[in-house]
């Protein structure tokens, strides 16, 4: 497998709601490059976990079992071990628990390797929370993508009631609000932007006009 170095990587992080995975995948597409949604696999771990009954505590206990994790993206969501957890994963509460096992420093470094496996050429757009400032440090092009908690949540409210989920959106402010400090302050890897990262306010952009701007900075790369 190539290094990562030899792979052109371009990285979308920021807060859960931002836009960045539906613009991560709209970007890849336009470049024909491979997709990254960094935080699946946490979330992937989150779910399995729970139905597996490995308590968030049991570090060694979620380290086996992400190492054992066979998982394939898909067009249409993702394959675990067989299992389509597509929806599975996109819950309020798959996400929660998914920062918390975020934050344990033994399952990042597992996570680790897997992530930067999906380095392949042509290249590979990644988003998540820290792919430009510790996974793919050396990114040609790095995006902060953010918005306001309360735009946030009203995204995320819309996406799950048209899946057919039964939401609250004071319920998903509050959740959102508690992920956002939980992953800003944790010790390791914290939510933040790369130093030479371009920071994009998605609050009152339309996707089109997010994207665009991501692309301008792509042919502005080369």
């Amino acid at each position: 497998m190539p290094s990562t170095t030899d792979v052109p990587v371009l990285t979308i992080d920021g807060p859960g709601g931002s836009g960045k995975g539906t613009i991560a995948a709209q970007v890849a597409s336009a470049l024909g490059w491979h997709l990254l949604d960094s935080g699946a696999l946490y979330r992937i771990l989150a779910v399995v976990s729970e139905r597996r009954q490995v308590p968030v505590e049991d570090e060694h206990g979620l380290v086996t079992l992400c190492q054992g994790l066979a998982v394939v993206f898909t067009e249409d969501g993702v394959l675990v071990d067989g299992a389509d957890l597509s929806l599975a994963i996109r819950t309020e509460d798959a996400g929660t628990r998914a920062s918390i096992v975020a934050a344990i420093p033994e399952v990042r470094q597992a996570i680790l390797s897997m992530q930067r496996d999906f380095a392949r050429p042509p290249g590979l757009v990644a988003d998540g929370r820290d792919m430009g400032t510790v996974v793919f440090p050396e990114a040609r092009v790095k995006i902060f993508l953010d918005a306001s908690a309360e735009a946030r949540a009203n995204r995320r409210y819309n996406q799950l009631k048209s899946k057919g989920l039964s939401v609250s959106l004071r319920g998903l402010l509050e959740q959102i609000q508690e992920r956002d400090a939980r992953d800003r302050e944790r010790a390791v890897a914290p939510m933040k932007p790369a130093n030479d990262a371009v920071i994009i306010d998605s609050t009152s952009l339309s996707i089109d006009e997010v994207f665009d701007q991501v692309m301008a900075e792509v042919a502005s790369r080369g």
